[in-house]
């Protein structure tokens, strides 16, 4: 019998993938062709056991992972929801390893294909994610995140998707940040475990990103009348709640024209794609105000810097499995592991939580930010707090986490903190006892008496913990883990050999 051909048009339609996505198989060996002249023809044989195979079904854990009718009637939903506000344009957003938001800007008329098939592009020039040899990656639209952009204008409505970052033959791509907390999630949810966050994200309105002027002298919780940051505040978060991102609150922080917005708690991985979204909606209000909001963790020099102090809790069903009556600190056995897992793992999870040069100006004693690795209810000075238990109000027992700033990358961060968590509950970690003096008047002393350790003092110190740790080498995946260290190792050197504006005033005229 002859054999029969396909081209890669035909041979998509087999596979339920996009033709782009039969030339990368063929290009990387997943699937056989021969070449006629400049074409590609593929022997339909060699597809029949693969026709079953779907887009969905590649992509493993999450909301993206919709197969059959389910899929099709989130892709159907979407379609109607852009025909009829009439979107203009789709964004399909993700981040690098090191957080920072990117973008691929889609017409509604290439929607429908790259919701079935996703968008290629070429990762080579993403940081930290492909080589050069192997730049070819796919973004797969998650469609339980469609939000329209509500401050976007009519006639020029636009639309935003998260993406998973797959491989050519559909396959989770390793240099994903949301699949390493994806598979974090997965491995709580193997114990029964949701895993729940709510983050207090603080940053600075400054006249313009050219130097740390403030816009305000305000302080904590201050109200200022004719203020313009509380009206950009309150406009982000109408503007969130639009898009569904419920707020707890938001006022203004400590510093001056430093405030702060907290997401209502929610699983993590919603969490993670809400603070990109919440940090990416505070930059552009400001900037339609004609300010600049800024993530550095400590632009002023004397003042508090900003952090992102992340409240957690394990849940299986609706019980919070962190409660537990009879405790005096009204905390369960498995809520003391975690904490105790996190407080062993705090020095090698910190370039996680606090990612660059700037977040260790910030973790310093004397600006409310956690210098010394221990844990208590009252006392704001330590790592990990435990806010006091209020009758009633049991599904509100949670561990705040107060290392981490709002510029790490809320994947990786929350992935790490998950696994140094569940590090602590499968290994029956003990838990030191808590410490509830101001750990900044203590003796040297007494901390080491009462075995407190300190949090890295710099990116470098913080990278060498981290790379010796096999438990976030194994979180991060070997993919992430080494980049994401080359990446640090990189941006410490530079740092190191800078000459300061405080060298050149202190020493020049001594030396």
């Amino acid at each position: 019998m002859e054999q029969e051909y396909l081209s890669p048009t035909e041979a998509a339609k087999v596979l339920g993938i996009s033709r782009q996505a039969v030339i990368e198989r063929i290009k990387h060996g997943n699937l056989y062709a021969e070449k006629v002249g400049s074409r590609y023809i593929i022997p339909k044989n060699t597809l029949e056991a693969k026709g079953s195979s779907s887009v969905a079904e590649s992509a493993g854990e999450g909301p993206s992972a919709k197969t059959g009718a389910s899929k099709a009637e989130a892709i159907a939903g979407i379609l109607e929801k852009v025909r009829k506000a009439e979107v203009t344009s789709i964004q399909l957003w993700f981040v690098d390893i090191l957080g920072i938001l990117k973008c691929i800007s889609i017409t509604p008329g290439e929607l429908k294909d790259v919701l079935d098939h996703g968008k290629g592009f070429d990762g080579s020039s993403v940081t930290g994610f492909a080589e050069a040899q192997e730049s070819d990656i796919i973004a797969m639209p998650d469609t339980s995140t469609f939000k329209i952009l509500p401050w976007t204008k009519e006639g020029n409505l636009t639309a935003r998707l998260f993406c998973d970052i797959l491989n050519p033959d559909l396959s989770h791509y390793a240099g994903d940040p949301r699949y390493v907390l994806k598979r974090a999630l997965a491995r709580a949810k193997k114990l029964g475990f949701t895993f729940y966050v709510g983050p207090e994200i603080e940053y600075f309105y400054f006249r313009s990103d050219k130097s740390p002027e403030v816009i305000d002298e305000g302080s904590y919780f201050e109200l200022i009348p004719n203020d313009l940051a509380d009206t950009m505040r309150n406009k982000t978060v109408r503007m969130l709640e639009e898009m569904g991102i419920i707020m707890e609150a938001a006022h203004h922080e400590v510093a001056p024209s430093q405030h702060e917005i907290d997401p209502k708690y929610n699983d993590a991985l919603t969490m993670a794609d809400n603070v990109i979204t919440s940090k990416y909606v505070i930059k552009e209000i400001a900037e339609q105000n004609g300010v600049y909001a800024t993530f550095m963790p400590k632009p002023l020099f004397g003042v508090n810097g900003s952090g992102m102090h992340v409240h957690q809790s394990l849940f299986k069903e609706d019980r919070n499995m962190f409660f537990d009556k009879k405790d005096k600190h009204h905390l369960s056995s498995l809520a003391k592991e975690f904490i105790a897992g996190q407080l062993n793992h705090a020095r090698e999870i910190c370039s996680l939580t606090a990612q660059w040069v700037n977040s260790y100006k910030r973790l310093v004693p004397g600006y409310e930010a956690p210098v010394y690795i221990s844990w208590a209810q009252r006392n704001r000075t330590a790592l990990l707090r435990v806010p006091l238990y209020r009758p009633g109000n049991e599904k509100a027992t949670r561990v705040e986490l107060r290392c981490p700033d709002p510029s790490c990358n809320p994947y990786l961060a929350f992935a790490v903190m998950l696994a140094a968590g569940l590090e602590g509950i499968e290994k029956k970690y003990n838990l030191m006892a808590p410490v509830e003096p101001n750990l900044y008047h203590m003796a040297m002393e007494e901390r080491e008496k009462r075995g407190v350790e300190s949090l890295p003092g710099n990116l470098f110190e913080a990278i060498l913990e981290t790379e010796k740790s096999k438990f976030i080498r194994e979180a991060l995946g070997e993919h992430i883990f080494t980049r994401f260290l080359f990446n640090k190792k990189k941006e410490w050197e530079e740092y190191r050999i800078q000459i300061t504006q405080h060298e050149i005033k202190k020493y020049l005229p001594l030396l």
